[in-house]
């Protein structure tokens, strides 16, 4: 009887054992996984930016926030507004959106929700749900509904490039011209 209690004492030790080696092999496993943070690395309340060429004027980016990730690309969560300088320094067109992103590795902005993008020069309003902006080529694009509304017309299509100052533009497909009284 003794013998076999002593058996039964070793086996459940054993497997006592045992079950704390597996155990402990899992945690060390799992501790070893490196976590990564997906969040934001910075982020900043109201912010401006001001680019400059040759100490002259560019662009005014004014944002109440932004986050900045660890690749680079900047979110304005809270909405965005930009000033576009011509070479004289004089403001020529502003762009308004709910929402940014700038992507860094492709250096290509987005503006989202209710844009906003106006000519002050020759009066004229773009509206649309989505813009891409690439600085590099300095061209403005999307494949969203546009509209833009002129002193004398409202034209109205799908698919836009233009220049940022939209100066000039090109509507991919009109599907209404409207003549406004003067």
């Amino acid at each position: 009887m003794k013998t076999l209690r002593k058996q039964l004492l070793s086996v459940c030790a054993i497997l006592f054992s045992l079950s704390l080696f597996t155990t402990a092999c899992d945690e060390e496993q799992t501790a070893s996984k490196p976590v990564f943070y997906k969040g934001p690395l910075r982020e900043v309340d109201g912010m401006e930016m001001i680019l400059t060429d040759s100490a002259r004027l560019n662009i005014r980016l004014t944002a109440p926030r932004l986050l900045e990730f660890q690749n680079g690309d900047q979110h304005f969560t809270k909405g965005v507004f930009i000033e576009f300088y011509n070479k004289q320094g004089v403001k020529t067109t502003t762009l308004r959106a709910n929402r940014g992103v700038r992507y860094r590795a492709s250096n290509v902005h987005m503006a989202l929700g209710d844009v906003v993008v106006t000519n002050l020069e020759k009066q004229q309003t773009l509206r649309t749900e989505k813009l891409n902006w690439n600085p590099d080529t300095k061209k403005l694009y999307t494949d969203q509904f546009v509209t833009i509304t002129t002193p004398d017309e409202l034209i109205k299509g799908t698919g836009l490039e233009a220049a940022q100052d939209m100066s000039s533009y090109n509507i991919r497909k009109i599907s209404g011209i409207v003549a406004l009284p003067k």
